[in-house]
């Protein structure tokens, strides 16, 4: 006989699942200081499902609260000239992101139900922090003086209960006879009553029917990154500007080069790639983007190789490395040493390489004063 599924109501915080994170940054329950369970419940696996995905959405909310709170980040509202009534969204930046005159780190996680700060929903549940979100990155990056920008490119549109559309019924029809109308009605009713009794009893429930209602210019990730770029990157201070990209944000920021080129090119001095999906042939990059990537770019792909050794491209683009570990999720953090390391080169080569022609420059200007 079927099990009756239990109603999808959960609890709203961590203190209601009775988990809390411990001083490794590691969820546990509260009482038995066991690892998130996901089959909570014996053979009711959409139940189960549910039950994860809205332990999800807390934890979406409590990395939002340490960006705030723990890395000091401001959360900034977009479009930025959104009206009161339109959908928003939102990015976080430090308080220097835009006047630091040096250099600013950007931030772009994958695709999935990741929201901004985090790498993996399934490494914060089932490992850490630390390896789930991109904390480490922020509080490295301010420590070494960088700004930081963290982009949100899956908060696309906000969801809305779907307005109930009045469907007339036969009884609205004058041409039946009152008789057959009412016996048709009363039928109607029945197997309505008898449907509900049954769907309410032996099968899941159904959900609230929504309606997506997308945000204004970030409308997907590839806009949210241009709209980004646009308001707030472009108008940064400054000199050295590095992206940090996991999976589907390699391909947001390919595309964004694709739309920017020359601003891209002028501003931005290294990209550390993890397990990018981007494909320089389908989104038909140019020649002279193929080479900047070259130049410029790294991907630390998932490989069992040790951490940065080189690994075979079959695609005409940047150069790939072992990010030290065969898993997807976990490239950004098993390459988190290696990124501020060709950031920390790729800013000594630039200024190293500029020196000279600064020089000739000063001199320049020295006779022309006289």
């Amino acid at each position: 006989m079927k099990k009756d599924e239990p109603p999808l109501d959960f609890p709203d915080t961590l203190e209601g699942f009775e988990y809390a994170f411990n001083e490794k940054g590691q969820l546990r329950h509260i009482k038995t200081g066991e690892p998130f369970v996901f089959n909570y419940r014996e053979d009711l696996h959409r139940w189960n499902q549910k039950r994860y995905e809205a332990l999800g959405e807390i934890i979406t909310k409590y990395v939002y609260e340490l960006l705030e709170k723990d890395c000091n980040l401001k959360k900034i509202s977009i479009p930025v000239d959104a009206t009161e009534s339109e959908p928003k969204s939102f990015i976080f930046m430090s308080e220097d992101a835009l006047t630091n005159p040096q250099k600013l780190m950007v931030l772009i996680h994958g695709s999935g139900v990741v929201r901004a700060g985090q790498w993996a929903r399934r490494l914060i549940i089932n490992e850490d922090l630390d390896s789930g979100t991109q904390i480490p990155f922020i509080k490295r990056a301010m420590d070494e003086g960088y700004g930081v920008i963290v982009l949100n490119p899956n908060e696309n549109y906000i969801e809305v209960e779907k307005p109930k559309i009045h469907v007339p019924s036969s009884s609205d029809s004058s041409d039946e006879p009152a008789e057959k109308r009412e016996r048709k009605d009363k039928v109607s009713k029945e197997t309505k009553k008898r449907r509900d009794f049954y769907e309410k009893y032996r099968n899941p429930q159904r959900e609230k029917e929504m309606m997506q209602l997308y945000i204004r210019e970030n409308g997907s990730p590839e806009e949210h990154a241009v709209y980004v770029w646009d308001h707030f990157i472009a108008q940064s201070a400054a000199e050295n500007v590095f992206f940090v990209a996991h999976s589907y944000g390699g391909l947001a920021f390919v595309e964004l080069m694709i739309q920017r080129e020359a601003d891209v090119k002028s501003k931005v001095t290294a990209v550390a790639l993890t397990d990018s999906v981007h494909n320089v042939w389908h989104q038909e990059a140019g020649k002279t983007i193929r080479e900047w990537m070259r130049e410029n770019c790294c991907n630390w792909v998932s490989s069992s190789e040790p951490l940065d050794t080189s690994v075979e491209s079959m695609l005409p683009d940047c150069p790939r490395v072992s990010a030290g570990t065969d898993r997807h999720e976990l490239t950004s953090w098993k390459s988190f040493p290696s990124i501020f390391k060709f950031f920390t080169e790729a800013s000594e080569a630039k200024t190293s390489s500029l020196k000279p022609a600064l020089t000739r420059r000063s001199h320049r200007i020295k006779h022309e004063e006289l």
